[in-house]
């Protein structure tokens, strides 16, 4: 026998993909539903967790429970941080950017290959689709490399942020490392993803043609919201070719 809770799931996910609520549309509050169901407020949020599972339903704190609209994926494209053309042209996708100077320590020192203390502009970017997050980046530049002004006016991040880079001349030599696992908990609350839910991490380093780090760059996508594009090109012995 199905618990209560599936039992309300099931009636607002047939409402839901019935369309007799609206993407978009935000749920009756949370007491109203329990009065509707009769049933008590936990019991109703467990059914809403159900459904906030699936992706048919997200929280907004202080907002209420909203229908997700259909979300197309964002693409990201290895080896420079781009997004792709459509992707980053597309005026429904906006971004937010929160810059600062950061000292390095713990990881940070590692990443960029720097002492404990050296100063670091950090570059914190959120890009959204209507009201719901697509992506998280954290981008670390050592503060003598950071494009001049931009850590006085956040508007001349935005091409950089659309990137999902600084910007600055092209790197010798870009690493990057992919893992899929669950988000933490200051990741799932931006991301309004469920921490059962894998998102895919992406940790960038950039090297010049010296070999110094010249962007750190930790980047967190909902896993049900991304394509990773990595091309790799055949490099032909120099040798070979001359024979």
């Amino acid at each position: 026998m199905s618990s209560r809770h599936h039992d309300i799931a099931d009636d607002l996910r047939h409402q839901i993909t019935t369309g007799r609520i609206k993407p978009g549309e935000r749920l009756p509050s949370e007491a109203g539903l329990a009065d509707r169901y009769k049933v008590s407020t936990v019991t109703l949020r467990s059914a809403l967790a159900v459904l906030q599972a699936e992706g048919l339903v997200e929280k907004i704190h202080g907002k209420g429970n909203f229908v997700r609209r259909p979300l197309r994926k964002t693409m990201y494209v290895g080896g420079w941080g781009t997004l792709d053309p459509w992707t980053a042209a597309d005026a429904a996708l906006r971004v937010t950017v929160r810059s600062t100077t950061v000292q390095a320590d713990g990881h940070l020192t590692t990443l960029l290959n720097v002492p404990t203390g050296c100063p670091l502009a950090e570059f914190c970017c959120i890009s959204h689709e209507g009201e719901s997050p697509h992506a998280l980046a954290r981008i670390y530049v050592p503060r003598d490399l950071a494009p001049a002004g931009v850590l006085d006016d956040e508007s001349s991040c935005w091409e950089a942020v659309t990137r999902f880079a600084v910007l600055g001349p092209p790197p010798a030599a870009v690493r990057e490392t992919v893992s899929a696992r669950p988000p933490t908990p200051d990741e799932a609350t931006t991301l309004r993803t469920n921490s059962a839910a894998a998102v895919l991490a992406i940790t960038r380093v950039a090297t010049d043609s010296t070999g110094r780090v010249v962007e750190a760059a930790l980047l967190v996508f909902p896993g049900d919201r991304v394509e990773a594009v990595f091309t790799t090109h055949h490099v032909t012995d120099e040798r070979q070719t001359q024979g």
